[in-house]
């Protein structure tokens, strides 16, 4: 039995305490939707004012130059490439996630031009599987496997013929982590590249992309980064690749030479080829703000905070709603999973819908997922405590019946 001196013991030593106050969370909700956006850091407010009231607004053009905006895809980059485990020069902050994947399937299906099959998941996140099939209707004679279909594990489906393999690291709904060491050499040994959606996991565990060899990387900035709606996206490439990198949207900021107005195109050496057009450069500064926040942060304390953050949810939901239909999903075991926790239930969306209305946020994933994302930046032991005995209530009682948490919005 977990009491709540236990819990509050967990909070009084954990090191990551102080990080909770640089972040703006309203008073009386538990957010356990950061994996969906995260709140915004407080120092996001100064940093646009200034952008506005000093940058744009006083020395208006000249900021291109004088505050560096046209540098930040490869600035933000370099900040952000120790979090994924990059080298210098080899990511970009920009674009989103889905026209960064679309650049990326692009070039490496080009490293592999006599290799006609892509393999990925079926039940991946959806705009993946979008994306490649907008990619494969340029490809005329590309094939696309899919993990889950027939029963087929991602593993079985590489082969020789394969170019490329599109896989994300933590799976959106169950939470269920890849190997990413393992499966890469594993498709490098069948000559394959791999292309790692790290959408749900950069920001709260360590990743070595350079250290594992991977080869392409895309990732969003505004769930666990809480770099705000609409923040900018990243994309990787391995060093080993720049040589020759090609990808379909050749815009003028990936030229060689952009301010040459040239009508012939030039690619730009290196990742700055991967580049398109002009960046959203308030977005990109909240995403600056954001990124303070990790300057002195290790990942490794971090991922040991979300392991003991999702034990002790799924811990607490065994112990204290046992009976009520809530069923785990995915890995029952911390180290196999991002840093949320899914539970299915038939009545999935007005339980959600009951919870948040009471103070807790998470968020619901069709057909019958509620999902709960654990940062550990901000959220403490006791909120989890408090969020359980939330749902606790709400199942005891039989609140989410009422007619009113059934309605739907168009974001669920």
């Amino acid at each position: 039995m977990i009491t709540s001196t236990d819990i509050a013991i967990l909070d009084r030593d954990d090191p990551l305490a102080a990080l909770r106050d640089r972040f703006v969370l309203p008073e009386g909700v538990i957010y356990l939707d950061g994996n969906s956006l995260g709140p915004a850091p407080r120092a996001t407010r100064e940093e646009i004012t200034a952008v506005v009231e000093e940058e744009w607004a006083q020395d208006l053009i000249a900021s291109w130059n004088k505050a560096g905006w046209f540098a930040l895809p490869q600035s933000l980059g370099d900040r952000l490439a120790p979090l994924v485990g990059a080298l210098p020069g080899e990511l970009l902050v920009c674009d989103g996630v889905s026209a960064n994947l679309f650049k990326c399937l692009h070039a490496a299906l080009a490293l592999r031009p006599d290799r006609h099959v892509l393999v990925a998941e079926e039940a991946g996140f959806p705009t993946d599987l979008y994306i490649a099939s907008g990619v494969g209707q340029s490809h005329g004679d590309l094939t696309t496997r899919l993990e889950g279909r027939g029963g087929a594990d991602l593993e079985s489906l590489i082969d020789g013929d394969v170019a490329v393999v599109l896989v994300n690291h933590v799976d959106y709904k169950t939470g269920a982590l890849r190997d990413m060491h393992a499966l890469t050499r594993l498709a490098h040994g069948k000559g394959a590249l791999v292309i790692w959606d790290l959408c749900h996991s950069a920001g709260v565990m360590p990743i070595d992309l350079a250290g594992c060899g991977a080869d392409f990387a895309v990732g969003c900035t505004y769930k666990y980064l809480n770099g705000g709606p609409g923040a900018p996206g990243f994309l990787y490439v391995a060093s080993s690749h720049h040589e020759g990198l090609t990808q379909p949207l050749t815009g003028w900021w990936s030229h060689a030479d952009p301010f040459a107005f040239s009508p012939d195109y030039q690619a730009a050496p290196g990742i700055k080829a991967m580049l398109t057009g002009t960046q959203p450069i308030l977005s990109m500064r909240a995403l600056s703000a954001a990124l303070d926040v990790y300057e002195d942060v290790e990942l490794d304390v971090v991922r040991a905070k979300s392991t003991a953050l999702t034990d002790l949810f799924v811990s607490l939901i065994r112990e204290r709603c046992d009976g009520h239909g809530l069923t785990l999903v995915g890995p029952a075991d911390a180290r196999d999973r991002g840093s949320h926790v899914s539970l299915s239930h038939p009545d999935g969306f007005p339980i959600m819908q009951a919870l948040i209305a009471h103070g807790a946020v998470g968020d619901f994933r069709a057909p019958d997922i509620l999902r709960f994302g654990f940062a550990p930046l901000y959220i403490r032991f006791c909120d989890v405590e408090a969020a359980v005995e939330k749902l606790k209530e709400i199942m005891d009682q039989g609140t989410w019946r009422d007619p009113a948490f059934t309605r739907r919005s168009v974001v669920t």
